[in-house]
């Protein structure tokens, strides 16, 4: 398997991870990412310590307090491919939070470098902003939960639902090169749910000089590491494919760059 690929352990107790990525396991800097399953009742306690966090009820409800504020029965959407957009909760860092499942729940837990310049909130789905990017078989649907335009520190958090035999991330995009304001150095996780659930995804991670060059296919459940490089990805016929992305740099904005070979899907159609 490939080393860019992460896969998800058995789940066990509430507190422990499914999937667990951090900067040191990456090998890189910036994003951390934890997938937890929990039953109703079960409680998931944790510090923020250095890191900011983003809490995404992927599926579920939940109780969600912080050192300082408390949400009852956050959540709405059961299963991610209804297609509506989640709750979140932001905690900056040299905070905690504590998350009680209301319902069986799958808690997705994003981290990056905090700077302590924001307070906890919630973040509900009139907040979200929703887009249709790209067109025939390049159309997919977007959620903002974490966007550039948001408060955070470090921190880029969005969603991506694919319709089986449509392609995302597309044309070819990268962003590994701090040279502002062509384009900024953000390293990126992509998790992925696909249904029905045997199904699979097809990600492409390629640097120009070809030094890392993978097509992978990525079961549900399973997330990406993207460290540098282009990384489209498609979803075969008959699976829908359903990503959650994590980004975070030295500088909290979102300029990419198109791989020149296929820039020209990227003009306007006459």
């Amino acid at each position: 398997m490939s080393h860019l690929i992460v896969s998800p352990v058995a789940p066990g107790a509430g507190d422990r991870p499914t999937l667990s990525i951090t900067p040191e396991s990456a090998g890189w800097n910036y994003v951390g990412f934890e997938t937890y399953r929990l039953r109703a009742g079960e409680k998931l306690v944790r510090p923020t310590g250095d890191s900011e966090v983003c809490l995404v009820l992927v599926e579920g409800k939940a109780h969600v307090t912080t050192s300082a504020q408390s949400w009852r029965d956050v959540g709405k959407r059961m299963s991610v491919f209804e297609q509506i957009p989640p709750y979140a909760v932001y905690v900056p860092n040299d905070d905690r939070y504590e998350v009680e499942a209301v319902t069986d729940l799958e808690l997705a837990v994003c981290l990056a470098p905090g700077r302590g310049s924001h307070a906890a909130r919630l973040i509900t789905p009139a907040e979200i902003g929703v887009e249709v990017r790209g067109e025939g078989a390049t159309q997919r649907f977007i959620h903002n939960i974490l966007p550039e335009g948001q408060p955070a520190d470090s921190l880029l958090v969005v969603e991506v639902f694919t319709p089986q035999g449509h392609w995302s991330s597309f044309p070819p995009h990268k962003h590994d090169r701090d040279a502002l304001p062509e384009e900024s150095l953000l390293e990126e996780t992509y998790y992925y749910r696909v249904q029905p659930e045997q199904g699979f995804a097809i990600q492409r991670v390629y640097t120009d000089d070809r030094s890392l060059d993978e097509t992978l296919a990525v079961k549900n459940g399973e997330a990406v590491l993207v460290p540098k490089g282009y990384h489209p990805v498609s979803a075969p016929p008959g699976y829908d494919v359903y990503y959650l992305n994590v980004m975070a740099g030295p500088t909290r904005t979102w300029k990419f760059y198109n791989d020149p070979d296929h820039a020209w899907l990227a003009q306007p159609r006459k």
